[in-house]
């Protein structure tokens, strides 16, 4: 995947010249375009049993596979109202509290686009009782699942390797 420009969106010059991955420069007018990373969130939220709340995803990238609830942090958004709203929208439920566990390096292909994500992970505890509901359009189903064994989370398909890495750690903190 790579991410190029035929024409500055500025001018419309043909002289725009990738710089780095991520920064783009016009020759013709001087336009700089940069595509910094994007901040993104995902709750680890379990159930009595230990189970781990996952989505279906509903669209690309990675559409099927499994992620945590979860989503890209708005501008002028915290992490932790962005964790608030995303839980809201995609399962119907605010969080009580959240826990941080840990932040990884992503990447976000999404239509011929390379996106770089830093991907931010909370523990999330619901409300008691608490009855869920899929966003429809972005998510299939939920679905509770183990991931108390290296082999139990090498057997998720999921969405994202920054997924894999929070339950590696969150594995190896309960060891």
């Amino acid at each position: 995947m790579k991410n190029d420009f035929s024409f500055c969106p500025n001018c419309g010059g043909k002289n725009i010249e990738n710089v780095r991955m991520r920064k783009w420069r016009c020759a013709d007018c001087g336009f700089d375009l940069y595509n910094n990373v994007a901040s993104a969130v995902g709750l680890v939220i379990q159930d009595e049993s230990g189970k781990i709340l996952f989505e279906r995803r509903g669209k690309e990238p990675r559409k099927g596979f499994l992620a945590f609830p979860g989503g890209f942090v708005d501008p002028d958004e915290s992490m932790e109202e962005a964790c608030m709203r995303e839980c809201k929208e995609e399962i119907g439920v605010e969080p009580v509290s959240l826990d941080y566990i840990a932040s990884f390096p992503n990447t976000y292909d999404y239509k011929n686009i390379q996106y770089k994500t830093c991907d931010v992970f909370f523990r999330a505890v619901l409300p008691t009782g608490a009855k869920l509901s899929t966003q429809e359009g972005e998510v299939l189903s939920l679905e509770w699942r183990f991931a108390r064994t290296q082999e139990e989370i090498s057997q998720l398909p999921l969405a994202f390797g920054s997924a894999r890495k929070t339950l590696e750690i969150l594995l190896h903190k309960s060891l």
